[in-house]
């Protein structure tokens, strides 16, 4: 990536509106549009935590969202069909290339699909609501664990606990039964949970060789051709807890190149988790961007951006600051 992309890439995008283009629909974070045979979507800088979008952008977050999901669907296909075609903007219809400056970095050409209304959360480690669950009842989504472990205690062996897919809201937690009953059956449910274990198994053990422990993620799946296949994102710092190896420790949460950060923050201001959300100070802004660009080179082995030097990082996110003000 060329100096010049890489500050494009560090002027946060909060949305996208592209007239000549369709817009599908506009998730918390991402902007569908239509791409005639396939889809075009942009992950934008929009941050969103407890099912809420904050107004303040992240800095490269969406790049690193884009660019790490393409890096693990090429590399779990052996696992699982999935619906990435490409992240190159000239292979996107002509009324999109006039707009490569927002879009570089931030997009991918997917195959269309039937979304599966359901999120399938894998669960290594216990942390989290998980863990909350835990000392109350003993269980995790109705799944009985063994007495005596403790926060962010490996499991014995990964647990599949799907929820809900709201649009509006929050996702809640269902059981098996209720899981294969919204899929359109068992054979379908225990499919989607032998893809979603097997995808966070593999994430994980080569994660853990580059210094980083999944302690949890969550994938969403389609119907293609007739057959299940993996969409939306995959084992990225929004939809995953990312430790770093080097400061885990068993009995209190670990840092995080994750937005556990921001939930942290935001917890500590006292908000009740329910529209609006508060503003993000800089340093939290700056704090959450630096973790997602750290989990993205030492997971692919690479820098998103070329020869940025820290002066170039600094004045990039000055620069960011000063549109949000």
């Amino acid at each position: 990536m060329e100096k010049s992309q890489a500050a494009a890439l560090a002027r946060p995008v909060y949305e996208t509106n592209f007239p000549e283009a369709k817009l599908l629909r506009r998730g918390k974070v991402r902007d569908v549009y239509d791409a005639g045979e396939n889809l075009a979507i942009v992950s934008t800088d929009r941050l969103s935590a407890f099912d809420v979008v904050f107004p303040d952008p992240i800095p490269w977050k969406g790049a690193v969202l884009n660019q790490l999901s393409k890096y693990w669907m090429n590399k779990t296909r052996h696992i699982v069909d999935n619906h990435f075609v490409s992240s190159a903007v000239m292979m996107l219809p002509e009324e999109f290339h006039k707009h490569r400056a927002v879009l570089e970095g931030r997009v991918s050409l997917v195959k269309k699909t039937e979304p599966i209304r359901l999120e399938c959360v894998v669960r290594g480690y216990l942390t989290g609501s998980g863990w909350s669950s835990y000392e109350k009842t003993g269980e995790v989504c109705g799944i009985g664990l063994r007495k005596g472990l403790r926060n962010a205690e490996r499991l014995d062996e990964p647990i599949f606990t799907p929820t809900t897919k709201e649009d509006n809201g929050h996702d809640r937690p269902v059981n098996a039964k209720e899981a294969a009953r919204i899929v359109g059956g068992e054979e379908t449910f225990e499919r989607l949970k032998d893809y979603s274990i097997r995808l966070y198994e593999c994430g994980a053990e080569y994660a853990l060789s580059r210094g980083i422990i999944i302690a949890d993620t969550k994938f969403e799946f389609g119907v293609l051709k007739g057959g299940i296949a993996l969409i939306d994102e995959a084992l990225t710092p929004d939809s995953s807890r990312f430790w770093p190896t080097a400061s885990y420790g068993v009995g209190s949460n670990p840092p995080s190149y994750d937005k556990q950060y921001v939930r942290d923050y935001v917890k500590s201001l006292g908000w009740n988790e329910e529209p609006p959300a508060p503003r993000l100070s800089r340093e939290i802004i700056e704090g959450t961007s630096k973790r997602y660009l750290e989990a993205y080179s030492r997971l692919t082995g690479r820098e998103l951006y070329y020869h940025a030097t820290a002066r170039d990082i600094s004045r990039e996110f000055g620069t960011c600051m000063r549109h949000l003000d």
